[in-house]
């Protein structure tokens, strides 16, 4: 991973929500890309190594993206992001959650609110996630999982997928 690009990861339990702040060495449209078609979502989405298998990825308002992360010894983890708004190239809005493989929701875990932009800096892309959790609980479960980590881990493998496609 290239150490000198943005990344900033901060938790304001006050108003439940994560903030992620993340810089990539290409275009806004090839990073909008990589957020956006299954084929390269399940390229970078997991944390090593695990990976990512997309069921089904409808990319429009009211569509939704239903996926496994898949482990090592094939154990599957799914959840689904349902799209609520989206400005080609800009932002969208999803609700994302675990569910079991036909998206029904799981109780294992509420999801949360993403917003998600994109900004053109230069020739590199910065990327701002908003996770919005309607209770503290929520969010405290999800770092306590490794959100930080692993979801870490899968923005530097875009690094890797990004710089793989110049």
């Amino acid at each position: 991973m290239k150490t000198d690009l943005l990344m900033n990861f901060t938790v304001d339990k006050e108003t439940k929500k994560v903030h992620v702040e993340r810089e990539f060495a290409a275009p806004v449209a090839r990073v909008w890309a990589a957020w956006t078609q299954k084929e390269l979502l399940d390229q970078w989405w997991a944390p090593k190594p695990w990976k990512a298998r997309s069921k089904e990825l409808d990319f429009r308002e009211g569509g939704h993206w239903l996926y496994a992360m898949v482990g090592p010894e094939g154990e599957e983890h799914w959840a689904r992001m349902d799209y609520k708004s989206i400005e080609p190239q800009k932002s969208f809005s999803a609700l994302d959650f675990f569910c079991d493989e036909t998206g029904k929701p799981s109780d294992f875990l509420p999801g949360s609110g993403w917003l998600t932009s994109f900004n053109a800096e230069g020739d590199h892309t910065v990327v701002s996630i908003v996770l919005t959790f309607n209770e503290l609980s929520d969010l405290e479960k999800h770092l306590e999982m490794g959100f930080k980590e692993g979801f870490t881990m899968g923005l530097e493998n875009l690094d890797e997928l990004l710089e793989s496609q110049q």
